[in-house]
């Protein structure tokens, strides 16, 4: 069985830091393509984050968030990771881990980490 179990979210203020993780199960983690999502209240999930399976680890961030946020995996440890600086009011949503199907969709995720950026 496929799981996803995010941790790392909760509330800071805007300039501050999180680090997300996603501890992966039930699959080869280190043969798969894995993405961060976003999700704010009432709108669909959209990728901030994207980082590729095998040699090299390519990434990709979206245009909101490049430069600040930084996706990394340990294959070892079957985790994915965001690092999340100098946080913005508009980052506020839940985050969720996701495995790609494709580099444009998504099988299965997680059931996601909160992060509030508010003073």
């Amino acid at each position: 069985e496929v799981q996803l179990v995010e941790s790392g979210g909760g509330l800071v203020q805007p300039g501050g830091s999180l680090r997300l993780s996603c501890a992966a199960s039930g699959f080869p983690f280190s043969h798969y393509g894995m993405s961060w999502l976003f999700q704010r209240p009432g709108k669909g999930p959209e990728r901030v984050a994207m980082i590729h399976s095998g040699w090299g680890h390519g990434t990709t961030t979206a245009d909101s968030v490049k430069g600040r946020f930084t996706i990394s995996r340990d294959d070892a440890q079957n985790t994915l990771y965001l690092q999340m600086n100098n946080l913005k009011p508009e980052d506020t949503g839940v985050y969720y881990c996701a495995r790609n199907r494709d580099p444009d969709t998504w099988d299965y995720w997680g059931q996601g980490t909160q992060v509030t950026v508010s003073s």
